[in-house]
């Protein structure tokens, strides 16, 4: 089993950056597919970007060039980096790990692009 905890939202103003940590306590972080989702208010959740085991990313379009995602499995960590934020990013951020078919979540963690 594979809790997450994500951490580093926030509000920032449009056009700035925050890094969204997801810190996983379990065993065998390495063999776990990753991913980080979003919810806006009224809106399914939709997917943000993934990073396989072997560090393979996939970002759509809505996010491509602005975000990136990253694993540090020596410290059961992933991370993303969010730059040049806009207003259609707010939402409550998650992650996620998935290995046989099994997917575990975090709490969420909240991020509000506001002026």
């Amino acid at each position: 089993q594979l809790q997450l905890v994500e951490s580093g939202g926030g509000l920032v103003q449009p056009g700035g950056s925050l890094r969204l940590s997801c810190a996983a306590s379990g065993r065998a972080f390495s063999l776990y597919a990753l991913g980080w989702y979003r919810q806006a208010p009224g809106k399914q959740r939709e997917l943000v970007s993934t990073i396989q085991t072997i560090g393979s990313t996939y970002y759509p379009n809505s996010v491509k060039g602005r975000f990136t995602i990253s694993r540090d499995n020596a410290k059961n960590t992933m991370y993303l980096q969010m730059n040049s934020l806009k207003p259609e990013d707010t939402a409550v951020y998650y992650c996620a790990a998935t290995k046989s078919r099994t997917t575990y979540w975090g709490q969420g963690t909240q991020v509000t692009v506001s002026s």
